[in-house]
């Protein structure tokens, strides 16, 4: 029975995260390549009184983590010779170079200065810039061939936007002190006591779960574009296996690899986009974490 090339289980299968890389068959004959694993255990854990059941160790690597490993060394590599040319005082030259100071800078005058004040940006400056960095080499690892995507995972996402919020939040305290952010997510209201005592407890509640929620919209605005993006991709592609054998074939082959090219232009566009929007967010909510008012 030939496979539904449209089948929803398999295409999400190629865009979400997995032990193995997808590879042509040329190198793997079930064209997966399997990444070496640790310590894995199919026995549940039980607690000494053995009422709790727990789940068991699994320590599985995953090609998205192979990925941001990758990101990060090559990150680290490059600005670190990067900062050792600029620390001796040396031109820029070279179109790398160029760029990528080019990139520091803008993230520098256009992000965090306007967001979070010319006196306060310079000490949040290396937390943005790896934030950027990080999110667009992860972004532009599902441009290459039988890679894929990071930021396409829930729990990558939602680890940056974690790190972000405890960011925010370590930067107002560090501010204002623990007890002053606190106050300051409450704002200003002359209100008689009777209102007082009713609406302040309210809105702060209602500060603090909209804090939670606009880092839970980061995760989620990057997690949506760079998963959906690659599914409309494999979609796209999805359209010269289901021609096979028709007198079409060529024709939808042809359009098919088109429409991708023209996506995988988008999504290159996407890739720097996304990254931006997370680091300008989390730029701005660290200034108003730092300036409430």
């Amino acid at each position: 029975m030939a496979h539904d090339p449209f089948d929803a289980a398999h295409l999400v299968g190629h865009v979400k995260d997995a032990p193995y890389f997808e590879v042509p068959r040329s190198i793997s004959p079930d064209g997966h390549l399997y990444i070496p694993q640790g310590y894995i255990s199919d026995e549940p854990l039980v607690a000494a009184n053995s009422t709790l059941h727990l789940e068991a160790l699994d320590f599985q690597l995953t090609k998205f983590m192979v990925l941001e490993v990758i990101v990060a060394v090559v990150i680290a590599f490059v600005f670190i010779i990067l900062a050792n040319r600029m620390a001796s005082g040396a031109r820029p030259r070279g179109r790398i170079w160029n760029l990528l100071e080019a990139m520091v800078c803008f993230i520098r005058d256009e992000v965090a200065e306007p967001a979070i004040g010319h006196h306060d940006a310079r000490k949040f400056l290396p937390f943005l810039w790896t934030l950027f960095f990080f999110i667009l080499g992860c972004n532009l690892m599902g441009m290459l061939p039988w890679a894929g995507s990071p930021t396409g995972a829930l729990a990558v996402t939602g680890a940056l936007a974690i790190i972000a919020l405890i960011a925010v939040t370590a930067a107002g305290v560090q501010k204002l002190g623990a007890v002053g952010f606190l106050k300051a997510q409450v704002p200003h209201m002359d209100l008689p006591f009777v209102l007082a005592v009713l609406l302040i407890p309210m809105i702060f509640v209602i500060e603090i779960v909209g804090l939670l929620i606009k880092h839970l919209i980061l995760a989620m605005r990057l997690l949506a574009n760079m998963f959906a993006g690659h599914l409309v991709l494999a979609v796209i592609l999805g359209f010269i296996a289901a021609s096979a054998g028709s007198s079409l074939h060529y024709g939808v082959a042809s359009a098919s690899m088109l429409g991708a090219t023209a996506l995988s232009m988008l999504e290159l566009f996407v890739a720097f986009l996304q990254a931006y929007i997370f680091t300008f967010l989390t730029a701005l909510f660290i200034g108003m974490a730092v300036h409430p008012h």
